[in-house]
């Protein structure tokens, strides 16, 4: 039997969660649905991970977050939306993967691998975590390759390349190379990311001067092989052995998902998808975005600190247009009718 709300929240991260608590608040009935654990993203961060925001930046619904220094790491973070979660007994589904999303009329169909929903307004807050930007070349498809990091332990004693320049890569390689892996960085520009920590920029910079932590700049990957990597370099091609490669080369969001529920999309390169500042609805009447998402390739432009303000806005113009109608609609039958 379908089950209706009045609100579905398509992704359990912080700003999901941020939602979630919002419309509790405000006394809708609503559900939130991951296909992970909740905070999926934050858990498959780096296990030693620290965040570039502090503890008070992270906070949601002015919960408060209390951290050994202050700047948290993951684990810290991981305890703090767990315990809203929990303590705040949230109607959260985990595990269970969202396959689509279509409006019927006035109502929307949820659809997951588990069960269909139904809800009047539908929040999609997905991130960007789950689609790597891909190297696209010969080999990337090896076991060796990886483009996600999580414990420097894995490569002590060998020859591990990192592709990347961001606050990702850099803290995979300065961590590897702590635990005695053989670290080369490919970068493609011309320096290290101007974006990369600022506590952690100038160690990284220093192990390279010193040689501890070999570096190609302005190179790329051309071919991945099982016991070597094959770089174009401004001196041309070089040949380096090695055992494993971690290409960091940052992520994007799921656009075809977008995309599948009728959000339009820029048709530069940043794909930044079309929505209301004012409201964070799309053009899609009664779908909005929170979080991450709203950046397109912009995955820079929006974060935890200045997108957990979406959950207010989201939730007051929802209430705004419940106040406005006042009529008592019917469930519709969702054999009737054609998608929009």
């Amino acid at each position: 039997m379908k089950k209706d709300f009045d609100l579905i929240i398509v992704g359990g991260g912080p700003i999901g969660i941020a939602c979630g608590l919002e419309a509790q608040k405000k006394g809708l009935s609503y559900l939130i649905i991951e296909k992970g654990p909740i905070v999926n993203s934050l858990f498959n961060y780096p296990v030693n991970m620290q965040f570039f925001s502090s503890s008070e930046k992270l906070e949601i619904d002015e919960i408060p977050f209390i951290s050994k220094e202050a700047k948290p790491k993951r684990n810290e973070a991981l305890e703090y939306y767990r315990r809203i979660v929990t303590s705040n007994k949230l109607n959260i589904h985990l595990f269970e993967k969202v396959s689509s999303v279509k409006k019927y009329n006035e109502e929307f169909e949820v659809k997951t691998e588990k069960e269909t929903y139904g809800a009047r307004q539908v929040i999609i807050s997905t991130g960007f975590y789950d689609l790597p930007n891909k190297l696209n070349v010969p080999g990337e498809e090896l076991p060796k390759v990886s483009h996600y990091y999580k414990d420097p332990h894995f490569y002590a004693s060998q020859k591990l390349a990192v592709v990347g320049a961001s606050n990702s890569a850099v803290d995979a390689a300065l961590e590897c190379w702590r635990k005695g892996a053989d670290v080369t960085m490919i970068i493609r520009g011309p320096e290290v990311g101007q974006r990369v920590k600022y506590w952690v920029r100038p160690d990284i910079i220093n192990r390279i001067e010193e040689g501890s932590i070999k570096a190609y700049y302005n190179t790329t990957v051309s071919e991945i092989r099982p016991d070597v990597i094959i770089l174009n370099t401004p001196e041309g091609e070089v040949e380096l052995p090695n055992d494993f490669v971690l290409a960091l080369t940052g992520y994007m969001p799921n656009f075809e998902f977008l995309e599948t529920m009728g959000i339009q999309l820029s048709e530069d390169e940043k794909r930044l998808p079309d929505y209301n500042p004012e409201t964070m609805e799309t053009n899609i009447k009664g779908l909005y975005l929170a979080g991450v998402i709203c950046g397109g390739m912009e995955t820079h432009k929006w974060f935890i600190e200045n997108s957990r303000i979406h959950a207010k806005i989201i939730i007051a113009e929802i209430l705004k247009k419940m106040k406005a109608n006042t009529k008592t609609v019917s469930s519709p039958s969702f054999k009737e009718g054609k998608p929009n």
